[in-house]
């Protein structure tokens, strides 16, 4: 398997030894974006909102290098998933994807990562 590291600059450094994504086997994995401005590297001024916000640009600038967007995302089987998941953990109700961190990255409050396919490889 091949793995090709994704760089842009339209998207926050990464501020560690990672990668803001690598593309495998037709997938893009993306490193967690948080709020940061990509040029200067602070962490956007605002609620949870205004970093959300920042937060999906700074991914959606990682997708757009590695050939993909958030069109590709594929949560077309979300519901179904959700649905056998509920018959298999009964009235368990067990934390999923959401994950609640000590701290992030310079106290930012919101980070988001993302699986999608690339289109080329469809």
């Amino acid at each position: 398997m091949t793995l090709q590291h994704v760089a842009t600059d339209q998207a926050p450094k990464a501020i560690g030894p990672y990668s803001q994504a690598i593309i495998a086997n037709g997938f893009v994995f993306t490193a967690g974006q948080v709020a940061f401005i990509p040029e200067t590297m602070e962490l956007v001024k605002g609620d949870v909102q205004v970093q959300t916000k920042q937060a999906l640009t700074n991914l959606k600038a990682v997708l757009a290098k590695a050939g993909t967007s958030f069109d590709h995302i594929d949560m077309n089987d979300f519901a179904k998933m959700n649905e056998t998941y509920s018959e298999m953990m009964g009235a368990a109700r067990p934390a999923r994807s959401a994950v609640e961190v000590a701290r992030l990255p310079r106290d930012a409050l919101v980070e988001i990562e993302c699986v999608a396919l690339i289109p080329s490889k469809l």
